[in-house]
């Protein structure tokens, strides 16, 4: 049996990434014997607003330090739309700077980015054409749509549900994007992102929607748990979290590699 310490940098109002992630986490120990344990770090931030996403930014690498100290074997960061609202491709230099942080300490630990980790995981799906649900003003949906666009997916649609202070995301009954995503177009999409916000609660309607769809359906929190687990050349299946972290999934992508 071995142990992961899991060290998250999130926003200060976040309440769901260090909620979501461990309850993934936790149902893949009922499958397999690794352990995590969960550490996190905090950049204050309480209205999801550009001007406090750049004030937020500047913490980062406070934070990377505090959890350099607690000897982490993954260096995650909780915050999507503060990584896309800086311009397409940020998350390479956060992943940098994180990386950096790591190595000034001695670590090799593994770097992770939840914007980093949303490309990954719909690339992984072999996604092109997607529909996408935020809980952000849409100013910054569009933000996020163009950061996606770089990426080379092609955005059909996109939703948001305009909630601009951060504790109210966080608080939103997940079983209301069961109702929410029907309001999305994703006729003739390769994939559906659910939740492309960390904070926004989202992982029991997954399966859910994924079923009533019939494509795949992944949110912020899905991916990056994704990224994690393959960060550390763990399996990376979690049970009733959707296509990216499905056995099938898991299954194709060892097959490519090998390849």
């Amino acid at each position: 049996m071995t142990h992961y310490r899991i060290g998250q940098i999130v926003p200060s109002s976040n309440t769901t990434m260090e909620t979501e992630v461990p309850e993934m986490l936790r149902r893949r120990e009922s499958v397999f014997e690794d352990r995590f344990t969960f550490h996190s770090a905090r950049m204050r931030l309480k209205n999801v607003t550009a001007e406090e996403l750049r004030a937020m930014n500047a913490e980062t690498g406070r934070c990377a330090q505090e959890l350099t100290d607690a000897r982490v074997d993954v260096l995650s960061t909780a915050c999507l739309v503060a990584i896309m609202a800086q311009g397409p491709g940020h998350h390479r230099q956060v992943e940098k700077e994180l990386r950096t942080a790591a190595d000034a300490a001695g670590l090799t630990s593994s770097v992770v980015t939840s914007a980093g980790a949303l490309v990954h995981g719909l690339k992984l799906l072999g996604a092109r054409r997607i529909s996408v649900l935020t809980p952000y003003m849409k100013p910054l949906t569009a933000r996020v749509v163009e950061y996606l666009e770089a990426e080379g997916l092609e955005v059909k649609d996109s939703l948001s549900l305009e909630i601009a202070d951060n504790v109210a995301v966080g608080r939103r009954d997940p079983m209301l994007l069961v109702e929410d995503v029907r309001r999305l177009d994703t006729e003739g999409v390769d994939a559906v992102v659910l939740s492309a916000c960390v904070q926004l609660p989202s992982l029991p309607a997954v399966p859910l929607v994924e079923r009533e769809l019939g494509v795949p359906v992944v949110t912020a929190a899905t991916c990056t748990v994704r990224a994690i687990l393959d960060s550390l050349d763990l399996v990376p299946e979690v049970p009733d979290a959707g296509a990216v972290l499905a056995p099938a999934m898991s299954a194709h992508t060892a097959r490519t590699e090998e390849s």
